[in-house]
Parts: structure tokens; sequence; C-alpha cells
């Protein structure tokens, strides 16, 4: 794995700039300009980052192991952070019925506190990621990491069920902080082939990270109570807080910062949704998520009440599933990215996707007569392990485009799919327990409008010389 960039210093006179993607330039030769780097050119077309901003004047790392280490605990971080969202939403998940009956609620009211939460995550990324963009990413993170271990403490001691929704939605809020900043750290200190890896190595933790929870959750369910579950995430966030604050170094030079207030972000995250493109990624990666959304909210009751499975039945196939998403997304990492576009992988993805979606809506209607669980199974399968090439691919296309406001194109990114989400993942259950059309037939539409979106807006044949990761006759940059 490439080695990440620590936070370059400041520059002195006649020292080397440090360019955005982590190469120094070239001192420049009076009345000649700029000196040409043919060598640099050609690590830029690979994908590559320099491994370590280090000035000419200072001396080279004793130890070579030392920044691969270093690379290391830093991807660790963010991977952590990656992982912070579904552990605070899925951990809690064994626990609701426990907190119906400790707070005396009916069910529906605890339900409002993963609404909220889930909510809060969508909200706090279009505050945070601008805030990132012109502050840093360091600071808005820390500030929102030490938020989010007070609210979540809070959750663990409240009395009622009303204020644990208020803590859940700030828990949420400053939870966002490292959803959003993750990702604009991978865009600062990556570019091209390597920061589609990068993306696929996340899909690693992303992928194993709702299935770890749960387990993890009914585990201390069994020594403690509900509120043993957030005295956990909250001690989670603490070791978190700290390796930021010792491990995860700067990585937007203040060169880079906008400034400005509440106008200047709206007009950035215009001009953003403005470039054809770039809204067309963003759709895409969407409307997949929400199609996974809607599998995950229906899949309990499609597989246990529909199909009588047992629940280790079900939480095998879901971990299966799991692992089909995590190992795609390796393949796509270790293989894929470098040798073939960008745009034909999430293509690709996103055809098995909707032919998959396909399937299960002919299978739940009575398309083949009664149909079992294996053929269903499969096709859940299929839909999930091609998240493991659409998500990375939407990511790293998308982002490419935006190393000038990474921190706001996250934001709209990470809000974008929260939202639609949550509009749509209970759209699953209109029909009752009796089918499984209605999970089948949202899947069909959003794999569909994320197909739609990615070839009317990104047109991806008219764009074949610029897409990363391609053949060596292709560019790697957009």
């Amino acid at each position: 794995m490439e080695t990440l960039m620590t936070e370059p210093g400041p520059s002195t006179p006649g020292s080397p700039a440090i360019s955005p993607a982590g190469t120094q330039d070239p001192p420049a030769i009076p009345g000649r300009g700029a000196a040409p780097t043919p060598s640099a050119a050609r690590r830029r077309h690979r994908g590559h980052l320099a491994h370590q901003a280090v000035p000419p004047t200072a001396p080279a790392p004793a130890d070579p192991a030392a920044g691969r280490r270093t690379g290391l605990l830093v991807t660790l971080v963010l991977g952590g952070l990656t992982a912070l969202a579904p552990l605070s939403m899925d951990m809690y998940l064994p626990a609701l019925p426990q907190v119906t009956g400790a707070l005396h609620s009916p069910a529906a009211t605890v339900q409002l506190t993963l609404t909220t939460c889930l909510a809060g995550m969508a909200l706090g990324q279009m505050a945070v990621g601008p805030m990132s963009d012109k502050w840093g990413r360091r600071r808005p993170l820390l500030a929102g990491m030490v938020i989010y271990v007070l609210a979540t403490a809070l959750c663990a001691f409240a009395p009622g069920a009303e204020l644990l929704i208020a803590f859940r939605l700030l828990q949420g809020l400053a939870g966002a902080a490292g959803i959003v900043i993750a990702r604009a750290v991978v865009r600062d200190l990556y570019d091209g082939v390597a920061m589609a890896r990068f993306f696929s190595t996340l899909m690693l933790v992303a992928g194993v990270a709702p299935v770890v929870a749960p387990l993890i959750g009914g585990q201390i369910l069994r020594i403690t109570d509900w509120r043993g579950v957030f005295a956990v995430l909250t001690v989670v966030g603490v070791l978190l807080t700290l390796l930021v604050w010792r491990a995860l170094p700067e990585s937007l030079p203040p060169a880079r910062r906008h400034s400005g207030g509440l106008g200047q972000t709206v007009r950035t995250m215009g001009g953003l949704l403005a470039d054809r493109v770039f809204s067309g990624y963003l759709l895409a990666g969407a409307f997949a998520f929400t199609a996974m959304f809607a599998y995950i909210s229906a899949s309990p009751f499609v597989v246990q009440e529909i199909y009588g499975a047992s629940p280790q039945v079900f939480g095998l196939l879901f971990g299966v599933n799991s692992v089909g998403l995590v190992l795609v997304g390796q393949i796509n990492g270790k293989v894929l990215v470098g040798r073939v576009g960008l745009d034909k992988v999430l293509g690709t993805g996103l055809a098995l996707m909707t032919v998959a979606a396909a399937g299960l809506l002919l299978m739940s209607s009575g398309a083949f007569d009664t149909v079992g669980l294996a053929p269903v199974a499969v096709g859940l399968f299929v839909m999930m392990a091609a998240m493991g090439l659409v998500a990375p691919s939407t990511n790293a296309l998308a982002m490419q485009r935006t190393p000038h406001a990474a921190g706001s194109a996250s934001a709209l990114m990470g809000t974008s799919t929260f939202l639609l989400g949550s509009v749509a993942s209970p759209l699953v259950g209109i029909a009752g327990e009796r089918t499984a059309v209605p999970m089948a037939l949202v899947q069909l539409s959003c794999t569909v409008l994320a197909l739609v979106c990615f070839l009317v807006l990104c047109r991806p044949w008219q764009r074949r010389g610029e897409s990363i990761g391609g053949t060596a006759g292709e560019r790697n940059r957009l």
C-alpha cells in the first residue's frame, strides 16, 4: 500500500513548493519558468504520490520502514473514522427491546433514537465538510470527536427516551465529522489510481463494521445492560480521538484553504453541483447505496418471515453477503484498478446490481412460480458484492474532480447518501410482511436510476481518455 505523506511544513526561500498531490515542484529557472519534470509526470500518470514530503535540506529517514508504519497507522485511523457510523448505529440494535422496557416508552418512540442519529449524521456532514475546507481537517475533526465522546457518554446516562433521542441527534451530528473528513483526507493525500485503491481498502472496514457491530452489542448485553453499549462506544470514541490527535497530520495546507462564510460555502457547493459529471457520480453512488440500505432494512423479515429461515441462518447469509462486498472491493483495488478504467468498473457494478434487482423482483412477484431461499440469497449476494465495485469507483471518480473543495464534495456525497437511504428504506415494508416485492421494487428503481445518472450525466464514452486507472494510453486524471 502506498505510504501516506506527513504534514508539509512551511516553505522556506529556495525550497521547492509542495504540490497538492504531495510531489515537489522543481525550482524555477530565471527566464525559463519551471523546469520540466518528466519523472514526476510519469509518477502522476501512474497515480502514485511521493512517499514523503521532505525538504531537500533534511536528511533522509534513517529507517525506511518507519514511513510504512506511519502510513499503516494513518490508514487504521481513517478506517476507524469510517467505521464510526455503523458502530454507532448497529452496535445499539440488539439493545432496542431493553431500552423500550427500561425507559417505559413505546417501540415507535425508541425507534426515533435510530432515526435522529441517522439524520444527525446526514446534516452534520453538510456543516463539517465546508468547515474543514476553511480551517483544515484536524481542528473540525478533533472538535467533532470530542463532542461525539461527550454526547455518547450522555446517552449512557439518559434518564428518559426524550433526552436519549436528543443526545443521539447530537451524537450523529458530531460523528458526521469522522465520516466526511476521512473521505476528504484521502482526497488530500492521494490522487488517481492510488486514491481509488485506498477507497477500496476502506471498503474492507465499511463492509466488516456493520456485521461485527451487532455481534459486539449482543456480547456486551450478556454482561451489562443497554447503557453499557454506550459506555463501550464512549471508550472507542476516546481512543479514536487520541489516535487522531497523535497520528493524523493536517492534510490541507493553508494555501489550499478557503476563506469566506456561509455565502462562500453555498457558492462552492453550487459550483460542485453545477458540474454535470460530479453530480452524475454523486447521484449514481447515492442511489446505489439506497438499494443497499433497502436490503439492510428489509432482509430480516424477508429472509426470516417470508422464507422461514432461522435467525442463525439469517446471520450467516448477512455475513456471507458482507464478505462478498469486502472481497470484491479488495479484488477491485488490488487487481482491476490500474488495469481497467474506473468508468468501466463502475458501469459493470451498476449493471450487475440492476440485473440482480430485476431477478429479485421477478422471483418475489411469482414470475417463476414459488422459489426457495437459495435463488433469493444468490440475488442478494450479487447485489451486495457489486457494491464492492460501485462504492470505491464513485468515491474516487467524484473526488478526483474536486481537489479544490474536497470537504464540501465529501459532505454532498455523504448527505445525499444518508438522506436518500432514510427516505427510501421505509418503503420496503409498505406492503407488510407477506411479500418481498416492495424491497425488490425499491432496489430495481434505485439501481436503474443510478445507471441512468451515470450514463446521462457522466457520459463515460465521451471521456474515455480521462478515466482513472485505465490502460497505458489513458490519462490518469479527469
